[in-house]
C-alpha cells in the first residue's frame, strides 16, 4: 500500500491504497485509486495482473521490476462501468485487442503442449496456446488456443491440427535428415495446422471460446 503502482502502457495511472483479506479469508482484496483520466478504463472486461520477474517457456520477462519493484498492469475492457474486478493469476498470453479467433481443440493426450506453446501454419508462427483443462468426461483434454489474423481466415471444418513438438529424424542415402517446425517447438512444444485447398468457409468443427 502506498508503493505499488498501476500502469497502462508503462505510464503510471494509479496507486494501491490498501490491502485486506476477504470476509472468508480466501482472497486478498486490493484497494486502489486510479487517476481521473483513467476512469474510462474501469469497465466490465478490464483485466489486471501483477508484473514481476518471471522465467517461463516464453522466456524471461519483467526484469525491469528488479529495480522499480512489482506493479499492476491494466488492460481496459469494453463493457459497462465496473469497479470490482478479479485479478488474473498470470499475465494474459494474448491481448484482448489483438485480431484473430479463439478456438478450442480436443485431444486425448496433452503431451508437451503448455500455455504459450506456438501454433504454426506451414512453419510460420500463427498463434499461441492460451491454456488447457480436463474435459467433463475426464478422458479428453480441452486446449484453448488463439489463431492470429490473417491465419484465422484459413480455419475450416476440414482444418486438421497435430502436435509439432520434437524432432523427426530419418536416415537417407544422402545422410541424416532432420525435420522440425522450429527450435521453439522443440523447447516449448507446439501445434501445427493445415487446411485442404478449396475447403468451404464454414467452421462448425471449431468451437469458439
Amino acid at each position: 500500500a502506498g508503493k505499488t503502482r498501476i500502469k497502462y502502457k508503462n505510464l503510471d495511472i494509479g496507486l494501491v491504497e490498501g490491502l485486506r483479506f476477504s470476509d472468508d479469508f480466501a482472497r486478498v482484496v486490493v484497494l486502489a485509486r486510479l487517476n481521473r483520466e483513467a476512469a474510462p478504463f474501469l469497465k466490465r472486461g478490464t483485466r489486471f495482473w501483477v508484473v514481476k520477474p518471471s522465467l517461463g517457456i516464453r522466456g524471461v520477462s519483467g526484469l525491469g521490476t528488479l529495480v522499480s519493484g512489482a506493479f499492476i498492469e491494466i488492460e481496459p475492457g469494453q463493457g459497462a462501468a465496473e469497479t470490482n474486478f478479479i485479478g488474473l493469476e498470470v499475465p494474459p498470453v494474448v491481448a484482448a485487442t489483438e485480431a484473430g479467433r479463439r478456438i478450442q481443440l480436443v485431444t486425448t493426450r496433452l503431451g508437451s503442449i503448455d500455455r504459450g506453446s506456438p501454433l504454426y501454419y506451414q512453419g510460420i508462427l500463427a498463434g499461441e496456446v492460451l491454456g488447457y483443462e480436463m474435459a467433463n468426461d475426464y478422458r479428453s483434454v480441452l486446449v484453448h488456443a488463439f489463431v492470429k489474423e490473417p491465419f484465422d481466415r484459413l480455419l475450416r471444418s476440414s482444418t486438421r491440427f497435430w502436435h509439432a513438438s520434437g524432432i523427426d529424424v530419418s536416415l537417407e542415402a544422402s545422410g541424416i535428415k532432420v525435420n522440425t517446425e522450429s527450435l521453439a517447438s522443440i523447447l516449448l512444444g507446439g501445434i501445427a495446422f493445415g487446411t485442404p485447398p478449396g475447403a468451404p468457409p464454414a467452421i462448425p468443427a471449431l468451437a469458439e471460446t
